[in-house]
């Protein structure tokens, strides 16, 4: 059993085998002129939303835009709250109230969620809507936070809180950060007229910090291939580790052990094809019963490496070697042949994914400050 199980997960990016990295920089040409244009109209608008990722509350924030975004009127809307610990992110609402700080917690794809959201907009902005002919409503957030599709989810209920006239246009939501390049607006009220300004996703030139900068990479908003998967994969681990997470997994251990077993002789397959097809009928073993199984076992093996370490978690030759046999370990669990060139690679991005998909259960990544 792991000796000195907890350490402080604050401290994890900073231990050598992962800091040797170097800093994280990403800041496409697209994002320097998408930072001035969102400058530009920030000035302008009369309401900011500002959404961040629920699993990481500070993380999440845009350091650069924050002095701009403190004379303005503002919601904090913490996005994924179905991803994140509901057990620690009530903690999280409070910090936001004790700073003075409009914050709600959403999921962009409830509708009752989003109307949560604007009818908390709406009481913010009634001495506006009584005053003015126009309104601009400004969506601003680092990448991958959900900022479009709390846009789509606006204005697919926008027709009945808002005598829309226009054609709705939906914004483009894609998985990887940095989709949305340009900044556009809709219209989703009249009289008076009220705007929603979706932006482009922009971070910081550089992150110095380089736990925020791992953060933010496990939560998919920096690109894997610019701080690679084998370290964002290093990374989470250490962080599991230090909390002991994987300890809470012991009910798996044993299944995990048994599939083992008996699936030696099954086909692998890939990660794509782990969630249900639209058009295709559930099989017997069925797409949402197999991902069921894969996390059963990369639960199970991440529980029984940390069970089974004699070390020390606050010696980081030790750490670095439970990280290296948990990377065997996922091989293995996620049936990733040994001698393949690229199989911790290969384990690194099948083990993001659970991850991001929520399959590994709810985490909150940044701690609550102390005030």
């Amino acid at each position: 059993m792991a000796r000195n199980a907890v350490k402080k997960a604050s401290l994890v990016g900073e231990m050598g085998f992962i800091k040797g990295g170097g800093k994280v920089n990403w800041f496409p040409g697209h994002m320097a002129s998408a930072t001035r244009a969102i400058r530009d109209r920030l000035k302008l608008s009369d309401f900011v939303i500002e959404v961040r990722d629920a699993r990481m509350p500070l993380s999440s924030k845009n350091d650069e835009l924050q002095p701009l975004l403190a004379g303005k009127k503002r919601v904090v809307a913490l996005n994924k709250k179905d991803l994140a610990n509901p057990n620690i992110m009530h903690k999280w609402v409070r910090y936001f109230d004790s700073i003075k700080q409009d914050c709600l917690t959403i999921n962009a794809h409830s509708r009752s969620s989003v109307q949560k959201l604007l009818d908390l907009v709406e009481y913010k902005m009634k001495e506006a809507i009584c005053k003015e002919p126009t309104l601009l409503i400004l969506v601003v957030g680092v990448p991958n936070v959900g900022k479009s599709a709390l846009i789509n989810s606006i204005h697919q209920i926008a027709s009945s809180r808002f005598p829309v006239q226009e054609k709705r246009k939906r914004a483009t939501v894609g998985p990887l950060p940095g989709v949305t390049q340009d900044i556009a607006g809709f219209k989703i009220a009249h009289q008076p007229s009220i705007y929603v300004l979706d932006t482009p996703g922009v971070l910081i030139p550089s992150i110095p910090d380089i736990e925020t900068g791992l953060k933010l990479a496990v939560a998919g908003s920096v690109k894997d291939s610019v701080v690679g998967e084998e370290r964002i994969a290093q990374y989470l681990l250490a962080v599991l580790n230090s909390r002991g997470t994987p300890l809470h997994w012991r009910r798996f251990m044993d299944a995990e052990t048994d599939r083992r077993l008996e699936s030696e002789d099954k086909p692998d397959y890939s990660l794509e094809n782990l969630l249900p097809k639209r058009k295709r009928p559930p099989s017997i073993k069925s797409d949402v019963v197999y991902i069921e199984d894969v996390v059963t076992r990369v639960q199970g093996a991440l529980c029984r490496t940390l069970t089974e370490f004699n070390g020390s978690l606050e010696d980081e030759g030790d750490f670095g070697d439970l990280i290296d046999q948990q990377f065997e370990a996922l091989q293995k669990a996620l049936k990733i042949p040994h001698k393949t060139s690229e199989a911790r690679t290969m384990a690194s991005k099948k083990f993001l994914t659970l991850f991001r998909m929520g399959k590994l259960g709810p985490f909150i990544l940044d701690d609550v400050p102390d005030h």
